[in-house]
């Protein structure tokens, strides 16, 4: 089989791909990987009027970002292209032709409104929806009158009337479906572009697939795609329908739970390998307790029998606390490298460019152990970038202070601040330590007077590092700042 195996991912570019999309490319090409076969990317871009612009550019992006890269497809080709549907079209003709010579398949005239018609007299009278196979057995008179009209038809296949279809799902395990319970499905749409059922068929045997790894819910396509493979008198594929991704209120997953587009998630500041680790486990496990897993290690265990026949939970909060634990993984210089486009994109305009590699360098190590994405590096940690934090002076008094308390405290540290020879961690601690005993005031609530001076937070990294970090200069001009804030009386405060 090692030597067989060949899989797709065949994404329509009607959006761009989210998480339930990229879990399947990535449970196809660890799969490809694993048995040392080949992973294929086929665009199926034949349905003209919901295609969206960079769709494909962001689906092959995303692709490059994960490290799912492709052995055959757009960008790469190989031997069983074209790899995108449209430039196909040729192929589907001829076989459509062939279904309808030999009995499989016929024309139908049914127009839109009688479709629309049908459907709602259907619903009416509470029937599962479904051509009623009008044209199926119409004459060649009938046939000749329809053509002369005018009217451009589509072909139906035509699916037995009794019977089931059974097949063995790699996951699921044997599978079946009464025929009875099928409709006359659409093969060649009247634009003369294949259907989504047509396509897949003709495209997985031509390009020889072995396996079909797809979302459960194209489970109830498989039916009609196997009868449409015994039609053509092609062998089928091995089929694998994977587990439904739900919320973490087990609810279908939609953009409230994080199922939003692959690049979204790039953009915010998720590394692409706790991505592919954590979308891994959306289905698969290697066993009850691993959870961290580098790509060549899901590579060296993926495999079809730990597919779960249940439904995988997309975890967000699992997601920023797996990314937070590879952020912590890296070295200063590569989280700096990574870190760094964020900070040129997401700073103010009136942060000085280029921002230097060294300041941000000495920042580091403050704030790599509280990261849990790039992108919350830039906004949480703005501080140490900006002229001037915006802040409510309310913060000043934490929950004890009042404002002449906290004004003359700011105060005095001004002047004992200003008298330093070192501006380092250990010297800011020994006068602000010693200075917290002289005032009276405990060591929270003056360390968390002196951090939202100098931060505008309340949280932040250890102080007197930050503090060393930002500078005697910034560091002064802040407090100064503070107590001017805590003087002034109205409502904007």
């Amino acid at each position: 089989m090692r030597d067989s195996v060949r899989v797709r991912y065949a994404p329509s570019p009607t959006g761009f791909p989210h998480v339930g999309n990229i879990r399947t490319a990535l449970f196809n090409w660890l799969f490809a990987r694993n048995m040392g076969g080949s992973f294929i990317v086929r665009i199926e871009d034949t349905d003209v009027a919901r295609m969206v612009d960079g769709a494909v550019e962001s689906i092959l992006d995303g692709l490059r970002w994960l490290g799912l890269d492709w052995d055959e497809g757009p960008e790469v080709g190989g031997e069983y292209g074209p790899y995108f549907q449209s430039q196909r079209l040729g192929i589907y003709q001829p076989i459509v032709q062939r279904l309808v010579r030999d009995g499989h398949a016929y024309l139908c005239y049914c127009s839109p409104e009688r479709l629309e018609e049908m459907r709602l007299e259907q619903t009416r009278r509470k029937e599962p929806p479904g051509y009623d196979r009008r044209c199926r057995s119409l004459s060649n008179e009938e046939r000749a009158r329809l053509e002369d009209e005018g009217i451009t038809p589509v072909i139906r296949f035509k699916t037995p009337l009794d019977g089931e279809t059974r097949f063995n799902d790699l996951i699921k395990g044997e599978v079946a479906f009464k025929n009875s319970t099928l409709d006359d499905f659409v093969l060649l749409k009247s634009d003369g572009y294949p259907t989504y059922h047509l396509a897949n068929v003709v495209d997985d045997h031509l390009m020889a697939i072995s396996h079909v790894l797809r979302a459960d819910e194209w489970l109830a396509s498989t039916p009609r795609h196997i009868l449409l493979y015994n039609a053509l008198g092609f062998e089928p594929p091995q089929f694998a329908h994977l587990p439904m991704i739900l919320g973490s209120d087990r609810s279908k997953l939609s953009k409230r739970h994080g199922a939003v587009s692959i690049t979204e998630y790039q953009d915010q500041g998720y590394l692409p390998e706790a991505m592919v680790n954590f979308l891994a486990l959306l289905g698969w496990s290697l066993d009850d307790r691993t959870e961290l897993m580098s790509r060549e290690e899901l590579v060296k265990n993926f495999n079809l029998e730990r597919i779960s026949r249940t439904s995988a939970i997309f975890d967000l909060k699992k997601l920023d606390w797996m990314n937070g634990v590879y952020i912590r993984q890296l070295s200063q210089d590569e989280l700096l490298e990574r870190l760094m486009p964020f900070l040129e994109s997401g700073l103010p305009t009136s942060v000085e460019r280029p921002i230097s590699l060294d300041y941000v360098r000495k920042i580091i190590p403050l704030v790599q152990e509280r990261m849990r994405t790039l992108g919350e590096g830039v906004e949480l940690y703005d501080f140490f970038f900006i002229n001037q934090p915006d802040y409510d002076a309310e913060l000043l008094l934490g929950k004890t202070l009042d404002r002449e308390r906290a004004s003359g405290a700011l105060g005095i540290s001004l002047d004992r601040l200003s008298g330093l020879d070192s501006f380092d961690s250990e010297s800011l601690e020994g006068v602000l330590r010693l200075l917290s005993s002289e005032l009276g005031l405990k060591t929270g609530e003056f360390f968390g007077l002196i951090r939202v001076a100098t931060t505008g937070r309340i949280a932040a990294p250890p102080l007197f590092q930050t503090m060393a970090v930002l500078g005697r200069e910034r560091c002064l001009g802040r407090i100064e700042e503070a107590t001017r804030r805590l003087s002034r009386r109205g409502p904007e405060q």
